[in-house]
């Protein structure tokens, strides 16, 4: 509602007060609230009614998000404007008349692994229209470096080729077994050399919707780490603890082709609400121990969205499975299985807490606008990992994973999170807290 709108209907009140306290005179005839906001009249509808229960159960998150959270960054945002301080940094880390070129530093901290700090940098229309650049590269030493090196064309009909190389050489991955009854005390580490390039095709259809494919390499080493005083997975195998993990010895180098159709009819629309699903599989040839050797990965992710008043604020509820098959009679490498916990689906547990031959997750999540640039979310999932084809499933084997956390929008290729989640143990061990994740910085979204 504008300042002027504001202003007629308090001078409306006052005169409306002075005429309460005036003199009884005859009552002249009453005519209609004239519609000043142009809103119509104020109907209730199934749907509004139906809001209250929503807004009981998330209230408590509402009032963190609102002021915890967006208030005083709308003081921040407004103190730094109002210093024009926005401008001063978008002018600094953006070159160009059309500030179409930048690097920007970052950093990223996931508690229970090595911090990064490092650069991003992007070129939009880097020497001709339609055609991006962007880098990303990040450390911690010499024995914690990463980078990724994109370049994007966008062509006709809704058509985008992205070219992708990445490198990581980390001396602090997580294992914790295989199977869905690991436990959190069971935590090793191991090193790994991880190389990916791949091609892909994105064709943008019904506004939303999309169709990827992706042809390209992968490689993996494996090895001791010394991060942190905790027990390496390879003294652990030496000393016979534990099993060697597949592909842990030897590694691997596969080519591998990759599919994802993603159907989702909300489009372009101011609403939110809508339905989702998204078919997706990836096929691996391991080349170093051909000819038969790799793996097949695949699974289906169904989910509902219901955009609260067509306000922003989004419940959805959504239903995945994942599954990866061997190909040829060597199992699938151990990085390659089914993972859950990290930036993916249980966000409440740490990168690679759970792994094995397949998952099922349900999601329920709340998703709202807190400024601008940046999008709050609760969700609540309950699920696991199981044998092959969900050997072993029973309902009380899965576990909860709850996190609450804010988000930037706008950008597929470096996003802001903070975020705090909690992993439990199954439900039939008890379903007690086990797993603690807070993360913040800014993450590659390649």
């Amino acid at each position: 509602m504008t300042t002027g709108r504001r202003t007629l209907r308090t001078l409306l009140g006052v005169a409306f007060c002075a005429a309460l306290a005036s003199p009884a005179r005859a009552e002249p005839e009453k005519r209609a609230l004239p519609d000043y906001d142009g809103r119509g009249p104020n109907r209730t509808t199934p749907g509004r009614t139906a809001l209250w229960l929503p807004r009981l159960v998330l209230s408590p998150f509402y009032l963190v998000s609102e002021y915890v959270v967006r208030r005083p960054l709308g003081v921040a945002i407004t103190a730094a404007e109002k210093a024009e301080l926005p401008r001063i940094l978008y002018d600094f880390f953006a070159f160009g008349p059309d500030h179409k070129a930048g690097i920007v530093p970052i950093a990223f901290i996931d508690f229970g692994f090595e911090p990064s700090v490092g650069l991003y940098a992007f070129w939009d229309d880097a020497g001709f229209a339609g055609h991006d650049l962007r880098l990303h590269g990040s450390t911690w030493g010499k024995d914690w470096l990463s980078g990724t090196a994109t370049e994007r064309f966008h062509l006709p009909n809704s058509l985008d080729l992205t070219l992708t190389a990445t490198g990581i050489h980390r001396p602090d991955f997580a294992f914790y077994g295989i199977g869905p009854d690991t436990r959190e005390s069971a935590l090793m580490r191991y090193s790994a050399d991880i190389v990916d390039t791949h091609a892909e095709t994105r064709l943008s259809f019904a506004s939303s919707s999309a169709l990827e494919t992706a042809l390209g390499y992968r490689g993996a080493s494996f090895g001791h780490s010394r991060y942190d005083h905790q027990r390496s997975v390879d003294d652990a195998v030496a000393d016979g603890t534990v099993p060697a993990p597949p592909g842990f010895r030897e590694g691997y180098r596969a080519g591998f082709v990759r599919e994802r159709l993603t159907l989702d009819s909300r489009g372009r629309a101011s609403s939110q609400t809508g339905l989702r699903m998204d078919l997706s599989g990836e096929g691996g040839a391991d080349t170093k121990h051909a000819p038969a050797s790799g793996w097949l990965r695949y699974g289906a992710t169904v989910g509902g969205f219901w955009d609260l008043g067509d306000s922003g604020r989004v419940v959805s509820l959504s239903v995945s499975t994942v599954l990866a098959d061997p190909i040829g009679a060597r199992p699938v490498p151990f990085t390659e299985l089914v993972h859950l916990g990290g930036p993916e689906m249980m966000p409440g547990f740490r990168a690679g807490r759970l792994a094995d031959r397949s998952a099922a997750v349900a999601t329920l999540r709340y998703a709202w606008p807190i400024w601008v640039w940046l999008n709050g979310s609760l969700q609540v999932a309950t699920g696991n990992v199981f044998g092959a084809h969900f050997e072993g499933f029973r309902a009380e084997r899965g576990r909860l994973s709850t996190a609450l956390g804010i988000e930037s929008g706008g950008s597929r290729d470096s996003i802001f999170q903070a975020l705090v989640g909690f992993g439990t143990e199954t439900f039939e061990s008890g379903a007690k807290v086990d797993s603690l994740r807070i993360v913040v910085g800014a993450r590659s979204g390649f």
